[in-house]
């Protein structure tokens, strides 16, 4: 038997030796991925989708409701469909249920409850930047109306950042940021943030105005 048989024959065998002491575990991992893959397809198929599919007709007559500014009915529904806080309450973990936290602070926001307000827009997060952008705003005037200037000069910043292209918006927030500042007594952050406006936004309404206020503030004269 030529050398090369023998070494041939042994390559087999330790192939096999390997199989023999590996054949189960490497079956089991197998197993588990294919299953765990096709419980994974299920749920999103079987669960997930029904649910969003659920919550999406469930908040349909509340989006209308939103938009016709009646909030109260946004809230609680209309005794035949129901309101987002049925669907965040029955529905979480979907884009319904987070689109929901939006109407219903800034329906809290409208009805005076800033408290409420605050409670479902501080969490709310979407990638729509323009839904995002009112968000921190609405938020920034409901920690206002609470006298929680800080928060709501922050919230009046992030508002202004999240989504620049629009510039009306972007501008009236930066301002609100800057003029809650000013009256809260912090000159300095007040300055900064109505140059930041000047600058940014020049041919906004806001952004015209600016040069008054930061001449009011600044030691050097415009």
């Amino acid at each position: 038997m030529s050398e090369k048989h023998v070494e041939t024959n042994e390559a087999v065998e330790r192939i096999q030796g390997f199989w023999a002491r590996f054949q189960k575990p490497l079956l089991i991992v197998l197993a588990v991925v294919i299953v765990g893959g096709g419980g994974w397809y299920a749920y999103k198929q079987y669960i997930v989708k029904p649910k969003e599919e659920k919550a999406a007709e469930a908040i349909f007559k509340a989006e209308q409701y939103f938009a016709m500014d009646s909030s109260r009915l946004v809230l609680n529904g209309d005794g035949q469909n129901r309101g987002v806080l049925y669907v965040i309450s029955n529905y979480g973990g979907t884009r319904a249920a987070e689109l929901a936290h939006y109407y219903a602070g800034v329906s809290y926001l409208k009805l005076g409850d800033f408290n409420n307000a605050v409670k479902y827009l501080k969490d709310f997060s979407t990638d729509a930047k323009q839904i995002q952008l009112m968000a921190y705003g609405c938020l920034g005037d409901a920690y206002s109306e609470l006298n929680k200037k800080e928060d709501a000069i922050a919230s009046y910043k992030k508002a202004a950042a999240a989504f620049e292209d629009d510039e009306a918006n972007s501008a009236e927030y930066l301002f609100r940021a800057g003029l809650l500042a000013e009256t809260s007594g912090n000159t300095q952050q007040a300055l900064e943030l109505y140059k930041e406006l000047k600058d940014k936004y020049p041919q906004t309404d806001k952004g015209l105005q600016a040069d008054k206020y930061i001449y009011r503030l600044s030691i050097e004269k415009n």
